[in-house]
């Protein structure tokens, strides 16, 4: 048995990158920012921030599209992908976090999200179920991610 889950709470670093496919599939891109803070040996509070690729695929990727930008709180649920291609004769590896759903945090002043429908405050979206937020549940199939491995594009 195994497990590969990832959760994460971080603000956007830039705006969602999006790339459409041939086949009609849609992939959104984006950076986005986890911080912690510590005290040093010398008891100063030191603010460490990890970046992290995440990727959103089909229904997902459309709603990142649309309510995610730069500067967004959004909590991010997902798996971790490692990929590898060739560049310039040199083999390339990139790890990425693998959306299968996220909430939008905050109020829409904070940079996050609010759900006039629900006035929750959030709302979340999944790529295994469609729309989800905590007074209303509207169901839709989603497809999984596609991929054409013959693809020359590095991400």
């Amino acid at each position: 048995m195994s497990l590969n889950k990832v959760m994460l709470i971080g603000n956007l670093g830039k705006d969602p990158e999006v790339n459409t496919f041939e086949s009609g599939v849609k992939k959104v891109s984006f950076s986005l920012a986890t911080s912690e803070k510590y005290k040093n040996k010398e008891g100063q509070v030191v603010e460490a921030t990890e970046w992290h690729n995440i990727v959103c695929w089909n229904k997902l990727a459309e709603i990142a599209e649309t309510y995610l930008h730069k500067g967004k709180q959004v909590f991010i649920e997902g798996k971790i992908k490692t990929r590898s291609w060739e560049e310039d004769g040199k083999k390339r590896y990139i790890t990425e976090i693998e959306a299968t759903n996220f909430q939008m945090l905050g109020s829409a002043g904070e940079g996050g999200y609010s759900s006039k429908a629900s006035g929750t405050g959030s709302s979340g979206y999944s790529n295994s179920g469609g729309y989800e937020n905590d007074k209303t549940t509207e169901k839709t199939k989603i497809d999984p991610p596609k991929t054409d491995e013959n693809d020359d594009l590095p991400f």
